[in-house]
């Protein structure tokens, strides 16, 4: 199946372009070819554990050289939204390398009430302690931001549980919902086909997450390509009800589907 009129191509970047610090296979390549072609790419990830500079920094450092303006994180929407409704302190709850792309947001002092909660990636950091006063402030009327509620990413060593565990779980405690603006919220890509002077009919996504790259795309009016590496686990499609444009083995195959 090829996909045709396609302009902008919107890539994932962890299990995509690489698992930890390999490339996937093909993987530079496949990139170069699609910029050859003079298609509009730009980088979209639901990492919150670096920043996007840093980010950027790894891509190049992988050997994918490009502007830090042309990787999209969740960090971006999350001081958009905190400007929209007017929050004046917040609490963060993130990797200390985010703080720099979350620097236009005031901290609330210790022993101060925030107006949200800025959730992203803490690793080891995910504590009791931590989670209850996430807890305790939203009980109050703080607001949960979470800049992505995926469920699980694979490191070198296997899958590992992602940040939408303990976003769920200061749900299911407070009964509140949070505001996510990372995948697959559509805010999300449609600021990325901003970015990139693209429109939702003429672009794609490529992801190896069914539910957050695809689903969200899908649900965004994008179209959605689904690629067999870093989180994929065969049946991933039939388990969550999400039917991919298209599915290949990895995005070394994407140049040929997009041939059309």
């Amino acid at each position: 199946m090829a996909l045709s009129g396609i302009t902008t191509v919107l890539l994932d970047l962890d299990g995509v372009l690489y698992v930890e610090e390999e490339p996937i296979p093909g993987a530079l390549e496949a990139v170069e070819e699609l910029r050859a072609r003079g298609l509009r790419l730009r980088f979209v990830t639901n990492t919150t554990s670096r920043s996007r500079a840093q980010v950027a920094s790894r891509l190049a450092r992988l050997g994918f050289p490009l502007p830090a303006d042309n990787v999209l994180t969740p960090a971006a929407l999350a001081v958009r939204r905190c400007g929209v409704v007017g929050h004046k302190r917040v609490r963060l709850l993130v990797a200390p390398a985010l703080r720099e792309d979350l620097a236009g947001l005031a901290e609330a002092p210790a022993g101060e009430q925030p107006d949200a909660i800025i959730l992203g990636d803490l690793g080891e950091g995910f504590t009791y302690e931590r989670l209850n006063q996430a807890f305790r402030a939203m009980e109050a009327g703080a607001e949960l931001i979470a800049l992505q509620r995926n469920r699980f990413w694979r490191r070198t060593d296997g899958l590992a549980m992602d940040v939408g565990a303990y976003v769920a779980a200061l749900e299911y405690a407070t009964g509140r919902p949070a505001t996510v603006v990372g995948k697959p919220e559509p805010a999300f890509f449609a600021a990325a086909l901003a970015d990139a002077h693209g429109d939702a009919g003429h672009a794609v996504m490529v992801g190896d997450d069914i539910e957050a790259d695809v689903g969200g795309a899908l649900a965004a009016g994008l179209a959605g390509v689904l690629v067999r590496t870093g989180k994929y686990r065969p049946g991933a499609e039939d388990r969550s009800g999400v039917i991919p444009t298209a599915v290949i083995d990895s995005i070394a195959d994407l140049p040929a589907l997009l041939a059309g």
